[in-house]
């Protein structure tokens, strides 16, 4: 029996005083975190300890692989471009929610498109919100999720259809009132194995360079930047600068920059995002430039084109027409 004890002593002493886990025990812990084996007293300790630590990325990755033993897999459907996972867990509450937009762009390239996230909002404006108004509704099952990604359709996945045990950790903050280090890691989830590659947006410059540091350690692939609100678009009025992270090496394909305009986008109501949306979608309005950009980042991470000067000339096309049309 684990001796959870143990666990906390190291990792609850405080920022200065607490001692980070190895690999192996930062795994076997998630472990059983996400088998349900920890108490629920020692469970909020946990939580709460890493949280107020923060985790190391020799931690990250000893929790990641725990997660990836427990994940429920996906295939990647055959003769198309890399999928594409965007994880949607913070919505937004200040600026429209235009994480499904990019998932839309996609979608009109071909590119398989999994999203996952809650459904739940917490009065936040969610993408399975705005989903749901554009006609995608959430997969209940596998089977749902694969027909949708063999048809070449958006598909939404809810954190429990991947990983229940994730899902539970993820429900500790309504308990707790703070988020834990499932928020971080369910960014990092991607059931397609060895294939795909990830949206991150973070929100935190350190997160940002503890996940620099996990890609390269870890070799796994993303499209990593500052998000908005958390989610993992590019802000229209400041473009972040977008790492293209593979086979253990950083690309800079976008350096940050804020847009001369502001760009009036909609309400952040959910209805409202969604109906421009649809406006963006058909040409009514213009796509920001930001997103334009990130669009050409995703071609190229997903293999669409080898070349990411072609990649920027193919959206920059499709910005034009659409517009025009």
């Amino acid at each position: 029996m684990m001796n959870f004890a143990n666990y906390i002593k190291e990792i609850g002493r405080g920022m200065h005083g607490a001692r980070d886990l190895s690999i192996a025990d930062a795994e076997q812990l998630y472990a059983a975190m996400l088998d349900g084996g920890v108490p629920e007293l020692e469970l909020g300790a946990i939580a709460i300890a890493l949280r107020m630590k923060t985790e190391s990325v020799p931690e990250l990755i000893g929790f990641y692989s725990a997660v990836n033993a427990r994940l429920h897999r996906l295939e990647a459907p055959p003769g198309k471009p890399q999928p594409v996972v965007i994880p949607s867990y913070n919505g937004t509450r200040k600026q429209p929610n235009l994480m499904p937009l990019i998932a839309f762009l996609l979608e009109r390239f071909g590119v398989p498109v999994l999203m996952h996230g809650t459904l739940d909002g917490g009065g936040r404006s969610t993408s399975a919100y705005v989903l749901r108004e554009l006609g995608v509704l959430p997969c209940a099952t596998l089977g749902q999720a694969q027909q949708a990604l063999d048809a070449g359709h958006i598909a939404f996945v809810p954190t429990a259809v991947l990983s229940p045990g994730l899902a539970g950790l993820l429900a500790l903050r309504s308990r707790l009132g703070v988020r834990n280090s499932a928020h971080t890691l369910a960014k990092l989830v991607n059931p397609f194995g060895g294939e795909g590659v990830r949206l991150v947006g973070v929100t935190h410059p350190d997160y940002l360079q503890k996940l620099r540091e996990f890609f390269l350690a870890t070799g796994e692939s993303a499209l990593l930047m500052r998000g908005t609100e958390g989610e993992a678009f590019a802000n229209p009025r400041k473009r972040p600068r977008i790492e293209f992270h593979e086979a253990g090496m950083c690309t800079v394909l976008f350096e940050e920059e804020r847009m001369a305009t502001a760009i009036d986008t909609c309400d952040i109501d959910v209805k409202a995002t969604a109906a421009w949306i649809r406006k963006a979608l058909k040409g009514a309005v213009p796509l920001p430039l930001p997103i334009v950009n990130q669009l050409a980042c995703c071609l190229y991470a997903s293999h669409y084109t080898a070349d990411f000067n072609q990649a920027k000339a193919i959206v920059a096309l499709e910005a034009c027409g659409m517009a025009t049309a």
